[in-house]
């Protein structure tokens, strides 16, 4: 039989899903877009995906930064543009323009809710990105079951937030499959080992979004030891969703603990320490000029 798949199909479907991540995208990511499409979910379709946006981007087709690599990243930089008198100043002059005009109030310091955000797969945490700045909400891109002292590390920071009257809880987003079920309650139950307490909200993906959007699911993974007691439809990946809807999701679960109305009260206090902060700002400045 014809295998339908090939590398000219790959990337006419393939070129739209990639503009849509605008470089938020992962290779793996594409692959289970193309799933959703009618791919199949194994090793030698994915590598043909892999080859095909290789030579989509050496032709041209595709841009080279249209995709993520985040096992692989560069720290820090090397320096090397001629420095003078002049450009230090233009850039501390812009600096305390800055200063001057940069305070602002903690987005949920007079919320009643402390959230995180927790995603199964790390490809995605671009995707998640964009809502999560925009509402000033911490993300955690946990790599399937997160590690101990990941966990550790989140516990410490909710603490922190119960000790100051907050209801912690975690937004969780992975998998329709047995662990992208269990890794909440995982997590759930290693914080309260722990002697925290937090509320989990599993947002995505659900039974009733893989059939509200027409995701095909493939096979369990015969290698997760929890697919003989699962009862779901099969398998589909997070991945698989289109990034528009993820963004959506993700900030209907912000909004439905954020009281705008709260939120305004504290623009009002914001806007009247804005105008204080400033003038002792430019008196201090003085001040250390003489």
């Amino acid at each position: 039989m014809k295998d339908l798949f090939t590398k000219n199909w790959i990337i006419e479907k393939g070129i739209p899903i990639v503009e849509s991540y605008n470089g938020n995208l992962t290779l793996r990511a594409l692959h289970y877009r193309l799933v959703a499409l009618g791919m199949t979910n194994d090793v030698n379709h994915y590598k043909r995906v892999v080859n095909a946006m290789i030579e989509a981007r050496k032709s041209g087709i595709v841009e080279y930064d249209a995709f993520m690599d985040h096992e692989r990243e560069t720290h820090g930089s090397t320096d090397f543009e001629t420095t003078t008198v002049l450009s230090k100043v233009y850039e501390a002059e812009h600096q305390i323009k800055l200063w001057a005009t940069s305070y602002r109030k903690n987005r949920w310091e007079n919320q009643p809710w402390y959230p995180e955000v927790f995603i199964e797969k790390k490809a995605l945490q671009g995707v998640f990105l964009e809502p999560c700045k925009k509402m000033n909400i911490a993300l955690n891109p946990c790599k399937g079951y997160p590690s101990l002292t990941f966990i550790f590390e989140a516990k410490k920071r909710f603490d922190k937030a119960i000790e100051e009257c907050k209801k912690p809880i975690i937004l969780y987003f992975g998998d329709y499959d047995p662990s992208g079920e269990d890794i909440p309650r995982s997590i759930k139950q290693t914080l309260q080992d722990m002697g925290t307490e937090v509320e989990i909200r599993r947002i995505a993906l659900m039974e009733h979004q893989v059939v509200e959007w027409e995701l095909p699911p493939a096979p369990s993974k015969t290698s997760d030891t929890r697919n003989a007691k699962w009862t779901g439809l099969g398998q589909v990946e997070l991945d698989a969703v289109d990034p528009s809807k993820i963004k959506r999701l993700c900030m209907d679960s912000i909004n439905e603990i954020f009281d705008y109305g709260l939120y305004e009260e504290l623009t009002d206090q914001q806007d009247l320490e804005r105008k204080e902060f400033k003038e002792i700002l430019i008196k201090d400045f003085k001040t250390l000029l003489d």
